[in-house]
């Protein structure tokens, strides 16, 4: 039997009643509508990367979508009347980095910023995947999807995707409320996508849209840079802050496939050249975590918490010193968006934070943003350290932090 825990990048989470991997389009439909038409809970994952799930049996139908294939369905290079926009479709269980490399292979600019996110295509517009200056809504043409109340698909433009910070209309209808799950479509959205055309520039460049990978580039922000060199500096960066999954994960039986097999090599060697370089953190071995366990910190959902975004009056409560950026609220007006791994640290969460000393749960030793399973944690360790930084976030500065991950059978509002 399969657990979450086999295939979610945490590493946590109970067992799984039935675990379907489709390998055609009419086959997640399939899936999709009989679990569907027997009233069974329904979880489609991608990469599992965005997930924390209760240690309790899922008695319900998981679905991933086995089918990974990228097809252009334009001309790939320039043509002669300077048109350089190059469409590429790619289908929902693509892994997302594997997508990256292939456009950047192909001398295509947008999505370089995003390399090194773990997931899949599926996955990466739902939840608006972004990072380094760039997000997923920018380089999306349409969605085709699977509509589970009107029981056909759709090709969504772009326009009509309702994309925003970490949001799209696909993660909205599974939501009532931030961190509150709506009563029929939870945890898979009422639309379950199926494809993904992107608008691609043809380019061997791309701009350096962020401060800190123009600063790990060594040049300002807004110069271009061959693609190539944005996607390894990220990559590195993302390294340095153990915001990379535990590529070794791909060996599991329960992985295996799911990602470039090429690509697995090259990540497990940067990975295990990382690790000689600098050795796991004492407090680990003191803990009695894994021995010799160098990948903890990696061994996370990414960032756990998203960055708030406040009205003026609420961002007026905070430190003078509090990060502050110019964003828009949920019903459209303007708003302050701050940063979570900010107010975490300062409210007293520091790297490596844990609830004990021998907690199997902790902060990521490299990143506030990131809570980890150091070795041994259930959902239950992980959720109560979640809670643990949202009292303590909210009781000193008045903020209550929402989940980025999707949570299944526990509650973290």
């Amino acid at each position: 039997m399969t657990n979450f825990a086999d295939i979610t990048t945490i590493g946590v989470g109970g067992p799984i009643a039935t675990f379907i991997e489709p390998t055609t389009r009419v086959g997640v439909i399939e899936a999709v509508e009989d679990a569907d038409a027997k009233g069974l809970p329904l979880c489609v994952v991608g990469g599992g990367s965005n997930m924390l799930v209760a240690d309790a049996p899922f008695d319900g139908v998981v679905v991933r979508d086995a089918r990974r294939a990228i097809t252009v369905p334009d001309e790939a290079a320039p043509v002669e009347d300077g048109e350089r926009i190059v469409h590429v479709n790619a289908e929902a269980g693509c892994n997302w980095d594997d997508f990256v490399v292939f456009a950047v292979e192909l001398g295509l600019e947008g999505v370089e910023g995003l390399s090194g996110i773990p997931g899949t295509v599926g996955a990466s517009v739902v939840q608006n995947i972004g990072a380094y200056g760039q997000e997923v809504a920018s380089s999306v043409e349409s969605v085709e999807v699977w509509d589970r109340r009107d029981k056909r698909t759709l090709d969504i433009p772009a326009a009509d995707m309702g994309f925003g910070y970490r949001a799209s209309m696909l993660k909205s209808s599974m939501y009532a409320a931030p961190a509150t799950p709506a009563d029929r479509f939870f945890p898979t959205p009422r639309y379950v996508v199926l494809s993904v055309t992107f608008a691609l520039r043809h380019s061997e460049t791309g701009t350096v849209g962020y401060g800190q990978l123009a600063s790990a580039l060594g040049v300002e922000v807004g110069d271009r840079m061959a693609t190539r060199d944005i996607r390894n500096a990220v990559l590195k960066v993302r390294a340095a802050k153990g915001m990379l999954e535990d590529a070794t994960r791909y060996a599991a039986p329960a992985m295996a496939g799911t990602k470039r097999d090429d690509q697995v090599a090259l990540a497990v060697a940067a990975q295990r050249a990382q690790a000689a370089a600098s050795p796991a953190p004492a407090d680990d071995a003191a803990a009695g975590a894994v021995a010799n366990r160098p990948f903890a910190d990696r061994h996370s959902c990414g960032s756990f918490f998203m960055n708030p975004v406040l009205t003026a009056e609420q961002a007026e409560r905070l430190p003078q010193d509090a990060p502050r950026f110019a964003a828009t609220l949920p019903d459209g007006t303007p708003g302050v968006k701050t940063s979570a791994a900010w107010l975490i640290d300062h409210a007293g969460f520091h790297k490596g934070f844990r609830i004990a000393d021998d907690a199997p749960a902790g902060l990521s030793s490299m990143h506030t943003l990131a809570l980890t399973n150091r070795g041994g944690a259930t959902a239950a360790d992980v959720a109560a350290l979640a809670r643990r930084v949202q009292d303590g976030v909210e009781a000193a500065y008045g903020v209550r932090l929402v989940p980025e991950p999707v949570v299944v059978g526990l509650d973290l509002r």
